[in-house]
């Protein structure tokens, strides 16, 4: 059984996303939830790259939508480690 680990973009979105990155060389399940837009730039687009080659594609979620921190908390449970940057 392989772990399954949510990356949380939040007040690091480029550091959560190198980190997503650098997560998909190891046998794991991985999600990566945005807590609002992801920032738009050459940084990132390296990391969405590199992401897309591992099939995971970031969601980002509606910052001031009610039912966004209930999908957090879903997914944080759902998740064997969590981090949140």
């Amino acid at each position: 059984m392989s772990r399954k680990i949510l990356v949380l973009a939040h007040d690091k979105p480029v550091e959560a996303l190198r980190v997503a990155a650098g997560l998909t060389l190891a046998d794991i399940e991985l999600q990566v939830l945005s807590l609002g837009a992801l920032p738009v730039g050459p940084e990132v687009d390296v990391q969405l790259e590199a992401l897309a080659f591992a099939d995971v594609t970031p969601r980002a979620l509606p910052a001031d939508a009610p039912s966004t921190w209930d999908e957090i908390a879903r997914a944080i449970l759902a998740h064997d480690t969590v981090y949140m940057l």
